[in-house]
């Protein structure tokens, strides 16, 4: 911090157009790492290490489509422009809580429909790990860029443990199932 001002990365990106797989691979990554548009080819993310190891592969994705990325250290003028920044960062990582969020209702929904038709094989079993392993390693990934703490981490949080105790009942059904035969 700065005069009471965060640091942010800015990140000024130019690929040619084509061909287009560069700039899609350059434009995923800057989503994959959680990066702030702020408009045709720039982008910030919090000058902090959670976002140098991407920084650096946009940079190396945007050489090899033969572009470049200018990354520039910044600060708000004023104590409104980074806390617009920050605001703003913080919006696009709610929005991706509340998706995590209705995965994970989505999940909660999928293991009641499989106990409700009695299904309980580990072939289905297996099948719900993989989808809680997901899960846990978008929460992961989300919890790190998650800089600022978005209001809804909390609840993605208590979420994820729900997940993780109804997959323990659905394997002690499936156990249960399984034995019985």
């Amino acid at each position: 911090m700065t005069d009471g001002t965060r640091k942010w990365l800015v990140l000024v990106v130019r690929v040619p157009a084509e061909p287009s797989r560069h700039r899609v691979a350059v434009w995923r990554e800057l989503r994959r790492i959680g990066a702030l548009s702020l408009g045709q080819g720039t982008w910030a993310v919090p000058d902090v290490p959670a976002f140098a190891d991407g920084v650096t592969r946009v940079a190396e994705l945007a050489q090899r489509g033969e572009g470049e990325v200018v990354v520039l250290d910044a600060a708000g003028r004023a104590a409104r422009d980074g806390a617009r920044l920050e605001a703003l960062f913080t919006a696009d990582r709610a929005e991706e809580w509340a998706e995590f969020l209705a995965d994970c209702g989505k999940f909660d929904a999928e293991i009641d429909k499989e106990i409700g038709k009695g299904k309980f094989t580990m072939a289905e079993l297996e099948e719900e790990e993989h989808s809680l392993e997901r899960l846990r390693r978008w929460h992961r990934e989300l919890k790190t860029r998650d800089v600022f703490g978005a209001p809804t981490a909390e609840e993605a949080e208590r979420q994820l443990t729900h997940c993780t105790g109804r997959l323990a009942e659905y394997t002690q059904l499936v156990f249960q199932a399984l034995h019985q035969m």
